[in-house]
């Protein structure tokens, strides 16, 4: 894949013939391998998207999450109007819910 390098592919490979073994059809197996790269690589701050998808660690405080990992925290619980507030609001709704 674009972008990766030497490590990631051998990842990938190592986790896609995994998954084959465990009785997934290839289809399945390359994109449960693709998506555990995908993920290692966001996680690792090494792909080129400035957002996240996660939610950031939960041993972190809140403070220092972004804010769009603290909109996405939000959106799984079911914050009404979470894309019109603040970093600040996001935290004390956060808050109030947990």
């Amino acid at each position: 894949m674009p972008g990766w390098n030497p490590k990631d592919e051998r990842q990938y490979e190592h986790i896609k013939d995994s998954a084959l073994e465990r009785g997934a059809s290839l289809d399945r197996a390359k994109e449960i391998a693709a998506r555990t790269v995908n993920k290692e690589r966001r996680e690792d701050g090494r792909t080129p998207q400035a957002r996240t998808s996660g939610t950031g660690n939960p041993k972190v405080p809140l403070q220092e999450r972004t804010r769009d990992e603290l909109y996405n925290r939000a959106k799984q619980l079911d914050v009404s109007g979470r894309s019109h507030m603040s970093k600040q609001e996001l935290i004390q709704e956060i808050r109030r819910r947990s």
